[in-house]
């Protein structure tokens, strides 16, 4: 069996990382050069000069995104730094690249400064059509991408928070329809309050889940505790808890239809999965370990299981999200993504599963499918459109 961390080392190394720039006009002869420079290039400068808008008529505004990250949470890896996050924001500039032909630049900053970064961002905005943040540490990063949204008239998107948000949101959906229940009808557990866990119980509860129990490595969230927390997990207080109970996560898995896992390994036991409510859904997708197994979850009784892996069935994967988002919403100008654009792109994937061919195993489609970019795209247009938050 291959060793998939020395094989990518090894393609790594070939080509000296995985992104380069391409042109897409000629630059062969002295008439291809002034007009794709001097003298020639003084006119659409003279045409954007009039009309700021015109950038995205004249130049790769419109098609363009920033991969930026200070590589404080990259993976599992942790605070690893900007050169050491670089091969995951190249990576991240190929997958937008492959399912939606949008040209992304990666931008590691060297600080950790939530005001240098905000500022950083800002002056480089003027250069891209959209800014999509990667690796960036809890709470810091909700405080700078709501900076940045408020601050900046592209869309600013934290690919970590609701990136997995919406793909977990799209297979809840469907895998709701696999067991017949419906959202407000339902307990859900999850276990992880950070940067992906704090979206995805907010896009959850916008679903309609009434009874969420929230737990991190303090414990269950409650109002009791509410000084304790950080900004983040304050506003979890309003939604999660509803009975304001003080319980361990065992005790929460009792009865449960749901849990969600984005947190660490080997939290969840057998048990515990067989305490739930029949029809059970169990998402594990702590990285690179799971809170439970696919294998000892499906054992314990688990209806459905999904997790971040390919090679088990319902994988819950980003890539499904974040290329159509940021297709629709360049291709209206849109200035900023909100909660409803999100919750519009996580419907029109699951709209991709037909009823006919809904299972246990199949609530998702695969990131190869390519319908998956622009039915996400129009979903997004779509609700910019109808939400107003477009450029006139």
């Amino acid at each position: 069996m291959k060793d998939v961390y020395q094989e990518a080392l090894k393609l790594h190394a070939e080509h000296e990382g995985k992104i380069e720039v391409s042109l897409k006009v000629a630059c062969e002869n002295a008439e291809d050069l002034s007009l794709a420079y001097t003298p020639g290039v003084a006119q659409p400068c003279r045409e954007i000069a009039q009309n700021k808008d015109d950038v995205y008529k004249y130049t790769w505004k419109s098609h363009s995104v920033a991969v930026v990250s200070d590589g404080t949470a990259v993976l599992g890896l942790g605070d690893i730094g900007p050169e050491a996050a670089l091969p995951v924001m190249e990576g991240k500039a190929l997958l937008f690249k492959r399912f939606a032909g949008i040209d992304a630049i990666p931008l590691c900053l060297d600080t950790k400064d939530p005001d240098e970064i905000v500022e950083i961002v800002k002056k480089i905005a003027p250069t891209f059509g959209g800014i999509n943040l990667e690796d960036i540490s809890a709470p810091r990063c909700v405080e700078i991408e709501r900076r940045l949204i408020n601050e900046c008239s592209i869309p600013v998107f934290h690919d970590d928070q609701h990136g997995t948000a919406i793909v977990l949101t799209s297979a809840l959906m469907n895998a709701l329809k696999v067991v017949n229940k419906k959202p407000e009808d339902i307990k859900v557990v999850i276990s992880g309050t950070g940067a992906a866990g704090s979206s995805i119980i907010k896009m959850i509860h916008s679903l309609g889940v009434k009874t969420i129990y929230a737990f991190n490595i303090n414990g269950i969230v409650i109002k009791d505790d509410y000084d304790q927390y950080d900004f983040l997990v304050k506003e979890l207080t309003e939604i999660t808890n509803p009975d304001n109970k003080r319980m361990t996560l065992k005790e929460a898995m009792v009865g449960a239809d749901v849990f969600i896992g984005v947190s660490a390994p080997k939290l969840v036991t057998k048990e515990m999965v067989e305490s739930m409510n029949e029809g059970n859904i169990v998402f594990p997708m702590a990285n690179p370990e799971p809170e439970i197994t696919y294998a000892l979850a499906k054992e314990a009784g688990a209806t459905i299981v999904g997790t971040g892996r390919s090679d088990f069935p319902n994988q819950i994967n980003n890539v499904l999200a974040f290329p159509g988002l940021f297709k629709g919403a360049l291709s209206v100008r849109a200035t900023k993504i909100t909660e409803g654009m999100k919750l519009a792109a996580a419907k029109g994937l699951a709209s991709l599963v037909d009823d006919s061919d809904l299972n246990a195993d199949h609530i998702i489609v695969s990131a190869f499918d390519p319908r998956v970019a622009d039915t996400v795209a129009k979903a997004v247009a779509d609700e910019a459109i109808k939400e107003g938050v477009i450029h006139d």
